[in-house]
């Protein structure tokens, strides 16, 4: 297997981990009655990436191959994940929420770091092999996408009817998929053990042994924060946060809004409504293809124009859902689905790419953390917590069906409404003037 074989497979289990449980974690809370706390458990996401994948990006830099790491990593990240699962699977529909959140707030603080870790070990292992990161990391990271997508499909078609395991494609009666239930946990979990022992199998990634005498501010991996002091970084950093705000919000909100429609007479035998899972998976599939645009836009137009458009993709990502339903409003559904690979790809991958090419060697797994930190990290949380009040307010304090779709569509307005100005502000803040013939990186 030839070195981005390799990467790639890394890449299909890391998000195949992730998308085992990522999209379908609020229907099953919303059945064990923890649906007003759906936005606290993705928020929670981004509180532990603050700081551990900063700390784990200084440890990956210093002591121990960023590769080792990431194993060890997703191998205690599913010891939690199942002992999540275990625990759910023993309450039942009487589930602790101290207990259940405990559990799985500590496979996520060691899962989230892995996702800057797998960006590091690819680039690395890359420039280890003389190999350009912006034409050969995209296609890699596609199939990480494609990982994603397997898992979510598989939670979605597997469940139990009658007591017996199977896949079932339709919406049969009786039938409890994976999705709405603690199994998702488990499917995570043992996808997580097998990139555990995968990656020994990845070639090893030297870490900085500079005879140099460090002081402790080196040592401690914080010349990555100095980062801020350039001011088109600190800029970079700011609107990353918040553009990070819109990041999970969908992920945690949109299963259980689709699946709302199950109740309305209208909208109960549409496939849309029974298979939320499947339909947000078009989201993954636009991801896909989205991904291998990317060199192509960045070395065309340059980071600010690819940010702009992720922007304004979820603009209408919000929007669509405010709009749509699973009927005759389906096709703005799909619209939703198909524009946020613009969203998701143009603003993680290509900004991703732009820290790495803009650090030096010495600190590149740090500035990876740290754009974690205010994207996955302070961006997600603060965008959860706020989510979680909107929809909180205008959904689940509802307790007509009525009320409850039009306060969907309320919260979906305000998000959209919110990335809008989000896009504007950076359009004239983010200063940026790109140079076509710069297609080996995109320094300026």
């Amino acid at each position: 297997m030839n070195i981005k074989s390799k990467l790639t497979v890394m890449s299909f289990l890391e998000f195949a981990v992730w998308g085992a449980y990522l999209t379908s974690m609020g229907n099953y809370l919303g059945s064990i009655g923890l649906g007003p706390k759906i936005g606290l458990f993705y928020a929670i996401q981004g509180v532990v990436s603050i700081v551990l994948p900063a700390l784990m990006g200084i440890v990956a830099d210093r002591w121990i191959p960023v590769q080792r790491l990431l194993g060890i990593n997703h191998l205690l990240a599913a010891i939690f994940m199942f002992a999540t699962g275990a625990y759910g699977a023993m309450a039942g529909d009487h589930v602790d929420f101290t207990t259940i959140f405990s559990l799985y707030t500590c496979s996520v603080a060691f899962f989230m770091p892995t996702i800057a870790l797998s960006n590091s070990t690819a680039y690395t292992i890359l420039k280890n092999n003389n190999l350009d990161t912006i034409t050969s990391f995209p296609p890699i990271r596609t199939l990480g996408t494609v990982g994603f997508i397997c898992a979510m499909l598989f939670v979605n078609f597997i469940g139990f009817q009658n007591g017996e395991l199977g896949f079932h494609f339709g919406n049969d009666a009786g039938f409890k998929s994976f999705q709405t239930s603690y199994h998702q946990f488990y499917v995570s979990a043992i996808l997580g053990v097998v990139l555990f022992l995968y990656s020994f199998a990845l070639p090893n990634c030297p870490i900085n042994k500079s005879e140099e005498k460090l002081t402790l501010y080196d040592a401690l991996g914080l010349k990555a924060f100095a980062l801020f002091k350039q001011k088109k970084m600190a800029i970079f950093f700011i609107f990353s946060m918040l553009l990070g705000v819109s990041l999970q919000i969908t992920n945690g909100y949109a299963n259980p809004f689709i699946t709302t429609f199950q109740k309305i007479p209208e909208y109960s035998n549409s496939w849309g409504a029974n298979n939320a899972n499947a339909l947000i998976s078009l989201s993954q599939i636009s991801e896909t293809l989205c991904i291998l645009l990317i060199p192509f836009f960045l070395k065309r137009f340059g980071i600010k124009v690819v940010m702009l458009m992720s922007m304004f993709a979820w603009v209408l990502r919000f929007g669509f859902f405010g709009f749509g339903d699973p009927g005759s409003g389906v096709w703005m559904f799909i619209l939703s689905m198909i524009v946020y690979g613009i969203a998701f790809d143009f603003f993680n991958v290509s900004g991703s790419l732009y820290v790495d090419n803009e650090t030096s060697e010495d600190i590149k797994s740090s500035a990876q953390g740290v754009f974690m930190m205010m994207t996955n990290g302070f961006g997600a949380t603060i965008g959860m917590l706020i989510a979680q009040y909107i929809v909180n307010h205008f959904v689940f304090s509802q307790t007509d069906l009525i009320a409850q779709v039009e306060g969907w569509r309320t919260s979906w307005l305000i998000f959209a409404g919110y990335a809008l100005v989000v896009t504007v502000l950076f359009a004239i803040l983010f200063k940026y003037k790109h140079k076509p013939e710069s297609v080996a990186n995109i320094k300026h």
